[in-house]
């Protein structure tokens, strides 16, 4: 099935989805070389970049280094090459799983992006084979397959309604724990940071949750339905979310839990 990405639905909270990603960058950062000893990645690849507005900040902060973006949305490599810096920053349509370095890469960034491959644990290791000695692989994905957002999704999905179309979309956990992943990266001889963060975001309008998922975990759903069976489906899928997320006068609470990874390739 081909996912249609809509980049103007995922931006709508566009300052809360970046929170994650900022913090990445944050410990990236703080987790960096002395000063004076490095100037900081030369090549950069953010594999699943979306619109490229988060990988444009690289640029920002490593203005030395050349960055390619590489994302399987068409729509949402479209909204990004309107960021690209001749010479230094580019970005193309391709397949994150089956990507391969043209040569050795400094710095390998993926933001929300791994947990839509179920294969990305056997992918990992690989990626940091194509690290320069003391290169880093960064990471984040969603550790809130729990929530009432996700299980109230899959429950609905499941059911007898929509189990034919939608059933084997639903998953219920595509990615490790932060011990996991330090443990698969660790035995492959990285120096590994895990953590997770949970983000308590307060959302604001009517229905914010439904419209927070329109632009990331309902997609593939989306665009498995007709649009007479998207409105039946939106349509229980709310009613399900106003219960679970209640609106306080200040806004909803959305708890927002991510999982981060930095692996750092050992020089020997």
């Amino acid at each position: 099935m081909n996912t249609v990405w809509d980049p103007a639905q995922y931006e709508a909270f566009g300052g809360e989805r970046a929170r994650p990603f900022r913090e990445l960058v944050r410990r990236l950062t703080d987790s960096a070389p002395t000063a004076g000893a490095d100037a900081g990645p030369a090549r950069i690849v953010d594999l699943g970049c979306g619109t490229g507005e988060l990988t444009a900040t690289l640029a920002a902060r490593w203005p030395a280094a050349v960055i390619d973006g590489l994302d399987g949305s068409a729509e949402m490599i479209a909204e990004a090459r309107r960021r690209e810096i001749p010479g230094r920053l580019s970005f193309r349509v391709g397949d994150v799983a089956a990507w391969r370095p043209e040569g050795p890469v400094d710095l390998i960034v993926s933001n929300a992006v791994l947990h839509w491959i179920p294969e990305h644990p056997d992918l990992l290791p690989r990626w940091t084979d194509a690290l320069t000695p003391g290169g880093r692989l960064a990471f984040q994905v969603p550790g809130n397959f729990g929530e009432p957002s996700h299980v109230l999704l899959r429950e609905l999905g499941r059911s007898d309604r929509w189990r034919d179309k939608l059933g084997a979309l639903q998953r219920d956990a595509p990615v490790l724990d932060p011990a996991g992943y330090l443990d698969l990266l660790a035995r492959h001889g990285c120096a590994v940071d895990a953590w997770e963060t949970t983000h308590v975001q307060v959302l604001q309008g009517d229905d914010p949750v439904l419209e927070w998922v329109k632009g990331s975990t309902l997609r593939p759903v989306l665009s498995a339905l007709d649009p007479g069976e998207t409105e039946e489906f939106l349509a229980a899928y709310r009613e399900r979310l106003r219960e679970a997320y209640p609106p306080a006068p200040y806004g909803t609470v959305f708890p927002f839990r991510r999982i981060f990874v930095i692996a750092t390739r050992n020089d020997s």
